[in-house]
């Protein structure tokens, strides 16, 4: 396949997967997206398949998931139908049975406590979190009104050591265009605390005000209500206090969480830090 091909390819199948995520709570016909992106829908298919591995109708299937599995557990008042109807589900019936099939219980019980038992059995198997005890509870949320953000991004399925590759790639895009007014930013559609690291997908992005070609797809991240929380430290910090957020700050807080991901911005970023430690600000939307 020619590299121009390759890269219409990825940018087809990126678009696409930004669509999914950010309509997840609506119906997503296959026939109105390939209208929309003007690719037959045979040939759509092959293109999400080769570069995410999985088909369409598994990829929407799983993300559903994944939002609504947060959304019992960190948005409490809300009824099983309600985060159904909110992640795409018309049939309570349908989400009960897909959720008991991906997390092996009922949201009812996950909601009442099972999700502590499932993260925490993920986190003991990921050497740089497992180690992990430190206390967040001295961290202090503010409460912040975020602008849109228009970013150029590198997607990865999977928490891999192509994270850092892509990463260098954003690193190289600075120095060849000499960038000095840029922000970088790491948006998490999944939940790493709830998913397995070989299934998120990570949003490595660039923020800049110039008018150069950036060769890399891009993106509006969505203005709103977040809560702001300064944090340092290492990958298995940010997986421990992530797992925090959503098992304890937001379930104590008063506040629900909304289908928009969480984001990062850097001021020192531990995949291209020699020492790899990080110093950030994570945003999470909020709504009461």
């Amino acid at each position: 396949m020619k590299r121009e091909t390759l890269e219409k390819h990825i940018t087809l199948a990126n678009d696409l997967m930004y669509y999914i995520y950010t309509h997840i709570d609506t119906d997503i016909n296959l026939d109105e997206l390939s209208q929309m992106f003007s690719v037959n829908k045979y040939h759509l298919h092959k293109i999400f398949k080769s570069v995410f591995g999985r088909n369409i109708y598994e990829s929407i299937k799983s993300i559903r998931l994944q939002k609504a599995s947060n959304l019992l557990l960190t948005n409490r008042h809300s009824t099983i139908s309600t985060i159904a109807n909110a992640c795409g589900y018309s049939s309570q019936t349908s989400f009960i049975r897909a959720f008991k099939e991906r997390f092996s219980m009922t949201p009812k019980r996950w909601k009442n406590g099972g999700y502590a038992t499932y993260s925490n059995r993920l986190m003991h198997n990921i050497p740089p979190a497992s180690g992990i005890t430190t206390s967040y509870e001295t961290i202090e949320p503010i409460i912040v009104k975020q602008p849109s953000i228009q970013a150029y991004y590198i997607r990865d399925r999977g928490y891999s050591k192509q994270i850092k590759h892509s990463w260098q790639k954003i690193q190289t895009l600075i120095y060849t265009h000499d960038l000095s007014d840029y922000t970088l930013i790491s948006l998490f559609h999944d939940n790493p605390a709830i998913t397995p690291l070989h299934e998120c997908h990570h949003v490595a992005a660039i923020a800049t005000s110039t008018e150069k070609s950036m060769s890399l797809p891009s993106f509006h991240i969505a203005k709103g209500v977040y809560v702001r929380f300064a944090l340092q430290g290492n990958k298995g910090d940010l997986l421990r206090f992530i797992q925090w957020v959503y098992h304890t700050w937001l379930p104590q807080s008063g506040y629900e969480t909304t289908t928009k991901p969480p984001y990062a911005i850097y001021r020192k970023n531990h995949h291209l830090s020699d020492d790899g430690l990080f110093d950030m600000d994570f945003y999470i939307s909020v709504t009461l």
